[in-house]
């Protein structure tokens, strides 16, 4: 009875953080959120990425990216249908990040100024991120597997909008331009906040002029300065608040099949 076999397989440690059990665990990391968001009524969101090296005080772009950020999470929170509470009724657009510092921290803050749920997507890294302290506590999930995580950001986008960053920021807002490129993403509007941060640093019009990409490529991003802007641009594009960009995600057509699971 001392012996591991004998353990009940649920209970046993050792053999659930096994090689065997990657693709258990990986339907866990699945499961866990997705439960949570469906108890809190999560229909859709708004995705914010951005540096998490950005604060509200230093250099003056940092702040003004920062403050920007925290306005676009509240003006989105207020006008987008974040806070419809009522029993069963379904929330819209919520907010939902990478849940660390900087402008993750900064636009799940700006949900809570209005009294909001905002969702955030830790990952465990070597060196440990902390969550911020304004996503919502019980939409606060830690995943071990980045791409359980961008699915789970990708799933119920309604929209991305991209604040300046680096190498994770790159990563994220490419993964889901590809997916919208090639298709396997719903026509969710991408803007990116700050257009001579980007064009300064990424070099769109290159890559068509390389034949990398093409020139209708570059029509599934758009540029805003402020919060006011981001939003305005989202209507624009296609977001309606109160969830009509809405699909279910666990009725996945076969463009959305990969996203989506």
């Amino acid at each position: 009875m001392a012996s591991p076999s004998y353990r009940l397989a649920a209970l046993d440690q050792d053999f659930v953080l096994g090689d065997s059990m990657r693709g258990v665990r990986f339907l866990l990391e699945y499961a866990k959120a997705e439960e949570a968001l469906r108890a809190w009524g999560v229909r859709s969101t708004i995705v914010v990425f951005g540096s998490a090296r950005i604060g509200e005080d230093g250099r003056p772009d940092h702040m003004r990216w920062y403050r920007e950020a925290r306005a676009f999470g509240r003006i989105a929170s207020e006008r987008g249908g974040a806070l419809r509470g009522r029993i069963g009724e379904p929330r819209d657009n919520v907010i939902a990040t990478g849940g660390g510092p900087g402008i993750m921290g900064a636009a799940n803050r700006g949900a809570a100024d209005v009294g909001a749920p905002s969702i955030g997507f830790n990952i465990t890294l070597p060196h440990e991120q902390e969550p911020n302290p304004w996503s919502t506590p019980e939409l606060t999930f830690r995943f071990h597997y980045f791409a359980m995580r961008k699915m789970h950001f990708a799933m119920r986008a309604n929209a991305l909008v991209v604040f300046p960053g680096g190498f994770g920021t790159f990563d994220e807002l490419f993964e889901i331009l590809t997916l919208r490129q090639t298709g396997k993403e719903r026509a969710i509007p991408i803007v990116l906040v700050d257009k001579a941060y980007w064009n300064s640093v990424v070099g769109f019009e290159a890559l068509v002029q390389h034949g990398m990409v093409t020139a209708k490529d570059l029509e599934l991003i758009s540029f805003a300065e402020d919060a006011e802007g981001v939003w305005s641009e989202l209507l624009t594009r296609g977001l309606h608040p109160g969830g009509e960009n809405w699909v279910d995600p666990h009725q996945p057509s076969l463009q959305s099949e990969s996203v989506t699971g």
